[in-house]
C-alpha cells in the first residue's frame, strides 16, 4: 500500500473549505458566537467529506500488500485525523489566541476605540491564516509520522533511493 494513499497532502487537494472556522475566528470580536460555532461546521463537514473521499479513493485501487476495507480504513482514519488537526483544531485555537492576544494588547498600550481595537484584530487574524497554514500542516505531518502512522500495517515512507 502506497504512503500517499494513507496521507493527505495540501498540494494535491485544497482546501478552502477547511478554513472557515479559521476566518469564524478572525471574526470572533465582530460575530455572535453562533456563526464562530457556524464555521466550525462548516470546517468539520469538510474533514468528513474529505475523509470519506480518500476511503473511496483508497478502496478503488487494487493492491497486493492489503486487503481493501484495510486500505479503506486507514485512508479514511489518517485523512480525519490529519485534517482535524491541520484544518480545524490547531489553526482554530491559533488564531484565537493570536486574536485574543492582540485585543488585549491594543486595549493595554492604545487609546483607540473598541470598534478600531476589534477590527485590528480580526485583520491581524486574516493575515494570520495564510502564515500559519504550511507550518502547521508540516508539523502535523511529522506528529502523524512519529506516532499514528508507526502503527499501520506495511506503512512506510518509500526510501529515497
Amino acid at each position: 500500500m502506497s504512503y500517499e494513499l494513507l496521507c493527505w497532502r495540501q498540494s494535491t487537494t485544497p482546501k478552502p473549505k477547511g478554513y472557515a472556522n479559521e476566518v469564524g475566528e478572525a471574526f470572533r470580536s465582530l460575530v455572535p458566537k453562533a456563526v464562530v460555532w457556524l464555521s466550525y461546521g462548516v470546517s468539520s463537514s469538510y474533514v468528513l467529506a474529505d475523509a470519506i473521499d480518500k476511503g473511496k479513493k483508497a478502496g478503488e485501487v487494487p493492491s497486493p500488500e492489503a486487503g481493501r476495507g484495510t486500505r479503506v480504513t486507514l485512508a479514511v482514519v489518517d485523512t480525519f485525523v490529519w485534517q482535524s488537526l491541520a484544518s480545524v483544531a490547531i489553526p482554530g485555537f491559533t488564531i484565537n489566541r493570536l486574536c485574543a492576544a492582540s485585543l488585549y494588547v491594543l486595549g493595554s498600550m492604545t487609546r483607540w476605540p473598541l470598534t478600531v481595537r476589534k477590527w485590528t484584530t480580526t485583520t491581524l487574524g486574516l493575515l494570520a491564516i495564510p502564515v500559519i497554514v504550511h507550518p502547521i500542516d508540516r508539523s502535523v505531518d511529522f506528529l502523524l509520522d512519529s506516532s499514528l502512522r508507526k502503527l499501520y500495517p506495511s506503512v512506510g515512507k518509500p526510501s529515497s533511493s
